[in-house]
């Protein structure tokens, strides 16, 4: 495991050299995506020195969470959040990367600790329009980030997406691009906003040469996995 952790890092250096790359003055953050993963895997990757990991499920990461507790990991839930799980996610999450509609801000910033830290938030933007995709319209990300903005327990960092597989790169890469126009013109209302989240095992050199500053990496980390075909894959 060790091994592939380094092998993403060298990987993620690599393309922030790529001559196209929007001028980012930071490294790409590498986001360890644990779905499926028991904690003792999750626990091992952290001693190789990976802090960040994210999860589908409410439910399936909440166990997680409590039994890391000691290790100070930062935890992004990546999947779809359903209303009745608000109050639970926003107590155990440091990161919501898939605000995708209005009804969840208030819920959100409602039921934040006052003890914990403001939520950090991306929108997530379902930017090739599939229909099998959560996330808002690109024309609506805008207006949701003003929502989120709004909430003093909740702090907009950006926007989430997960573009549709290709097989042509010149596609993805359109993607990729339509979504970095859109955090450069959210940038512009929102001067605070750092991350643009896009780019999974298979992509993720394609995002950071379009200006992703957050990469969702799991198999290359954690090896391959069968992903269950009801459930949206967000690595």
């Amino acid at each position: 495991m060790q091994t592939r952790l380094a092998d993403v890092l060298t990987r993620l250096k690599n393309a922030m050299a790529l001559p196209n790359r929007p001028d980012n003055p930071a490294a790409p953050v590498l986001l360890a995506v644990s779905k499926t993963q028991p904690a003792d895997a999750i626990a091992a990757l952290a001693a190789a020195g990976q802090l960040a990991f994210g999860e589908n499920y409410v439910q399936e990461a909440l166990p997680k969470i409590n039994a890391l507790q000691a290790l100070g990991l930062e935890w992004h839930l990546i999947g779809h959040l359903q209303s009745n799980k608000a109050q639970e996610a926003a107590h155990a999450f440091d990161w919501i990367q898939t605000i995708d509609r209005a009804k969840l801000v208030p819920l959100l910033a409602r039921h934040r600790p006052p003890d914990l830290p403001s939520l950090n938030v991306l929108v997530q933007v379902n930017i090739d329009d599939e229909a099998s995709k959560h996330g808002c319209s690109p024309a609506d990300a805008l207006a949701l980030a003003d929502l989120v903005a709004a909430e003093s327990r909740l702090r907009l960092r950006g926007l989430m997406a997960i573009p549709a597989p290709h097989e042509d790169p010149q596609q993805s890469t359109q993607a990729f691009r339509a979504m970095r126009d859109l955090f450069d013109a959210m940038r512009q209302r929102h001067p605070g906003v750092d991350t643009l989240s896009m780019g999974m095992s298979g992509d993720f050199v394609a995002a950071i040469e379009q200006g992703a500053t957050m990469v969702r990496i799991g198999s290359a980390l954690f090896g391959p996995r069968i992903a269950p075909q009801s459930r949206e894959s967000n690595a």
